[in-house]
């Protein structure tokens, strides 16, 4: 157990709210006395969002409306940044902004609700539609053109590793964004098997932007235990997808040589997570697609995008469950890996965690997961508890 799992355990967990137009602070007593609940999704592919509940009421029988109605920190644009304390070890665990908010009046005194829910400051990247050229400039130079107007978001300069150094000369290709920045952002993640995305620091309202290759390399988060007596936190079931794994076969156009060359991919570059991946486990039901959208482009692109396809189809062993916090005693954080023991040694070993969504009510914490990796067996005998 970690230091901060035994200051959980000895100080309890605590929420701060912080709201604010631009620069957001602690929400003032009214707000926080009538928060009910919050729910966070944290995933490493949609955005993350938030969800709000609070108890409403009029302060009279002749009041016109609800009190917190009239709050504007409680308004669509309002930045939220919600904040987890484990004892002294304070988390953030999303900074955004909220896009809407609904009441629902209740018949009896105290029921009725309002909620609010936002999405993470990705959104402020996905507003506004705009054409834009990007002469003679590599792949890495026009992300951070891009992400630089949201400095005053993310408070720290983004992270940017392209696998693609190359600068296009003028006379044959153009880089142009015909969508919003958010779009084109993930479009060319996608594209070259590289993921974008926005996640918050300790500190509150300042966040790490990052574009690059999946990180799945990462210090393991303290495992996640089953079926092992007092030391269980957490009930997890597993599932493989076998049709799920996807390696590429065709022919396509190089537009550069003007020659028809093949298009094959033969196993996952990801890092393996598992002793039996894909390939071994299902080798003779693989699907076998074609590569998408290869024509057109030169020939080391066209590799580039079949693998990715085959990469993102490779993490076919999925589990699902949900964390015991107060066993558990951290925040369990997408994006990177957890060992899970106790299951046996086919799903035993180090995963890859896809998504995590918090529920937080008073006197009550729960996290509900999603884990993935690429086949059956551990590769280490032990996971860091």
């Amino acid at each position: 157990m970690d230091a901060s799992s035994i200051a959980a355990s000895l100080l309890g967990t605590r929420l701060t709210l912080w709201l604010g137009p631009t620069i957001a602070v602690p929400a003032p007593a009214v707000i926080v006395q009538a928060l009910a609940s919050v729910e966070v999704r944290l995933s490493d592919g949609d955005y993350d969002g938030f969800e709000l509940t609070f108890t409403v009421g009029r302060t009279s029988a002749l009041a016109m409306d609800y009190t917190l109605m009239m709050n504007p920190l409680l308004r669509p644009s309002t930045r939220v940044v919600i904040q987890v304390w484990l004892g002294v070890f304070p988390q953030v665990l999303i900074d955004g902004f909220i896009t809407e908010s609904s009441l629902n009046p209740g018949d009896e005194p105290g029921s009725s609700t309002l909620t609010v829910t936002g999405l993470d400051l990705r959104m402020m990247m996905d507003v506004r539609q705009m054409s834009m050229f990007y002469p003679a400039q590599a792949m890495e130079a026009i992300i951070e053109e891009i992400l630089l107007p949201y400095m005053m978001y993310l408070g720290m300069p983004p992270q940017v590793e392209s696998p693609d150094p190359s600068v296009p000369p003028p006379s044959e290709w153009i880089p142009v964004k015909a969508d919003t920045d958010l779009v084109y952002l993930t479009q060319l993640a996608h594209k070259y098997d590289c993921v974008f995305y926005v996640e918050p620091t300790t500190v509150p309202m300042i966040n790490k932007a990052y574009w690059g290759p999946v990180a799945n390399v990462s210090v393991p988060q303290a495992a996640l235990s089953v079926n092992m007596g007092p030391e269980t936190n957490a009930t997890i079931r597993f599932r493989y997808d076998g049709r799920a794994p996807t390696l590429v076969n065709g022919m396509m156009l190089d537009k550069r040589t003007g020659l028809v060359l093949p298009v094959i991919t033969a196993f996952s570059t990801r890092m393996p997570l598992a002793v039996m991946p894909p390939v071994v486990v299902q080798g003779a039901t693989m699907r076998m697609s074609s590569p998408a959208e290869a024509n057109n482009v030169e020939y080391v692109e066209a590799m580039l995008q079949a693998q990715a396809q085959t990469n993102r189809s490779s993490y076919a062993l999925k589990a699902e469950g949900e964390l015991d916090m107060l066993r558990y005693g951290n925040i369990l954080r997408p994006r990177r890996l957890v060992g899970v023991r106790g299951a046996g040694y086919m799903f035993d070993g180090l995963y890859y965690v896809k998504d995590v969504t918090h529920t937080i009510k008073v006197g009550e914490y729960k996290q509900r997961f999603t884990l993935t990796r690429d086949g059956f067996g551990s590769l280490t005998p032990v996971v860091p508890t």
